[in-house]
């Protein structure tokens, strides 16, 4: 009795030694049994040391791992295992490989999805009525991308620089910093012409100012005047005024004609000839001696 027991516990040893080992050999291999993953196939232009057995994350979460890399002439296409079976993503998705961070480290996988986020009663990946057109489903393929990192920031660096060998982008820059020099010395002088300039005209300024003054005192006095010629009273005024003058003119042509006939008559003339004689002699008589004088 105690052999078979002891018989039966190494056999049961030995076939849970085997079990496992090909547990850890399925395992190795990506094989899993009675799980719910999924997988998804994602096409690199540069896979960045991406390998079998490399971590895939949706938003720094680990939700699968790389079953396999195949090198083509085209690309380089993985196929990610994805453990999470209630992984809803709407499209569009993709794939980029980036290091563990900027300086180097193990190569990953992270999804990426740029669609409205789906309700929470959407299809799983593997359901039959899962939408490809909307969501990533079951054994579709997505474009992959290779994210940037110092090996690829250090390159484009060195293209740019290389580039700027080749257009002789320092030595036309330096050309430039003078003419930009020269430039600024032609806009300083310009500008002290233009002090000088506007210092001469200041008095002409200061004259249109004072002219303008009395250009506007001007226009006041005569909206004045426009504003009396407009008064009815002022328009009466004037015109009385404008008879009276016509009547006196009147007269003086009339006294300027009757003196006109007077001087034109010669016995008047000769009697005022003989007036004025007689006057002198009385006031010679009368004043001797200041007519002496």
């Amino acid at each position: 009795m105690r052999r078979s027991v002891r018989d039966a516990i190494v056999g049961f040893t030995v076939i849970g030694g085997i079990v496992g080992f090909v547990a850890t050999a399925m395992w190795m291999r990506g094989i899993r049994l009675g799980s719910g993953h999924w997988t998804v196939t994602a096409s690199f232009s540069d896979a960045g040391g991406l390998a079998e057995r490399s971590p895939v994350t949706y938003r720094g979460i680990l939700v699968g791992s790389v079953r396999s890399v195949k090198v083509t002439p085209e690309a380089v296409v993985a196929e990610l295992e994805i453990d999470k079976s209630d992984l809803r993503l709407a499209l569009p998705v993709t794939a980029t490989v980036a290091s563990g961070s900027l300086i180097g480290g193990d190569a990953q996988v992270a999804l990426v999805s740029r669609g409205t986020p789906l309700p929470e009663d959407a299809p799983r990946p593997k359901d039959g009525d899962c939408v490809t057109s909307r969501q990533l489903c079951d054994g579709v393929a997505i474009r992959g991308q290779e994210a940037p990192s110092l090996a690829t920031v250090t390159e484009s660096v060195q293209q740019l620089l290389s580039q700027a060998m080749d257009a002789k982008l320092v030595p036309n820059l330096a050309r430039s910093t003078q003419q930009f020099q020269l430039t600024a010395q032609e806009i300083e002088a310009v500008v002290k012409q233009l002090q000088v300039v506007i210092a001469r005209a200041q008095p002409m300024i200061e004259n249109f100012n004072a002219a303008t003054a009395n250009a506007l005192q001007a226009s006041a006095h005569v909206n004045n005047i426009v504003a009396a010629l407009d008064n009815p009273k002022t328009i009466k005024e004037l015109r009385q005024t404008a008879a009276n003058a016509a009547q006196l003119s009147a007269k003086i042509d009339a006294v300027g004609g009757d003196v006109a006939k007077l001087t034109a008559d010669p016995a008047f003339m000769d009697g005022l000839r003989k007036v004025t004689i007689g006057l002198g002699a009385l006031f010679a008589e009368i004043y001797p001696t200041e007519a002496a004088k």
